[in-house]
């Protein structure tokens, strides 16, 4: 064996010193006939993960679960509404944004939510988020608004029907949860986009990066439109007199929303 390996070296050198090939030594030990095996060596390319998030400034409250709402309000005296359906038109004004949370679910529609609803999310957050290290809050009212409703088998008239049970109103845009604490969004997503299916009017699971994403997208449509006939220009310059004719919720929102439903762009 030191033998072939002493003429696999003389190979070697003299064809480093020739100039010519058998400069590699797997060609010299070929040309020696030493019988070798070149190892597989598998390859992979370099990953590069993002470095996990830091929750070094998140504070966990102590009540840190969804609280019970109440089914009927503390009124004094309990009186009767009319429809108000103004309440789910149009885009919500408040609770748009996130406070101590990073994720939630975002309304992207109008609706009622009955107490029912409000006491199925209660009892699934509470019991699937890890209350170790995450925390949720409600952002919308308890029931307050009275819906009415008449008995089977009534005859038309005889004044409005009783107060049959209270709803919570919701626009567009409008937070109805929100969670927070040490956790990424990928944790709570699952449970979260199962909620959000279930309510009574479209909504979808977001985080707080999503959120300011969507808004940015629609007001960047609306400044980068090129389109020059759009529906407020139409309205502001009543061109074919369609003020008259256009129900006022389209002229305050140049046609955005159909009843409670908000219209694609």
């Amino acid at each position: 064996m030191a033998a072939l390996l002493g003429r696999a070296l003389g190979v070697l050198t003299a064809g480093g010193r020739g100039g010519g090939g058998g400069g590699c030594f797997c060609s010299a030990l070929r040309a020696a006939g030493v019988p070798f095996r070149v190892p597989a060596v598998f390859t992979a390319g370099l990953k590069i993960f993002p470095q996990p998030e830091k929750f070094d400034d998140v504070v966990i409250p102590t009540k840190n679960k969804l609280k019970f709402v109440s089914k009927v309000p503390n009124y004094k005296k309990a009186r009767k509404w009319t429809k108000q359906l103004s309440d789910i038109r149009g885009p919500a004004r408040g609770n748009t944004s996130f406070t101590n949370g990073k994720f939630g679910i975002v309304a992207l529609g109008g609706g009622y939510l009955h107490w029912g609803h409000m006491e199925m999310m209660r009892l699934a957050i509470n019991r699937k988020m890890d209350s170790k290290n995450m925390f949720a809050r409600w952002r919308v009212r308890a029931p307050y608004k009275p819906l009415t409703r008449k008995g089977l088998g009534q005859r038309m008239g005889g004044g409005k029907g009783a107060i049959d049970h209270y709803v919570t109103p919701v626009k567009y845009g409008q937070l109805v949860v929100e969670v927070g604490g040490r956790a990424e969004f990928t944790e709570a997503e699952g449970w979260l986009v199962e909620m959000a299916n279930k309510l009574p009017f479209p909504a979808k699971a977001v985080s707080s990066e999503q959120l300011q994403e969507m808004q940015k997208t629609e007001e960047w449509r609306m400044e980068n439109n090129e389109n020059p006939w759009t529906f407020k220009r139409i309205v502001d310059n009543n061109m074919l007199g369609l003020r008259f004719t256009l129900s006022p919720y389209d002229i305050r929102y140049f046609g955005s929303f159909w009843g409670k439903f908000r219209l694609p762009s």
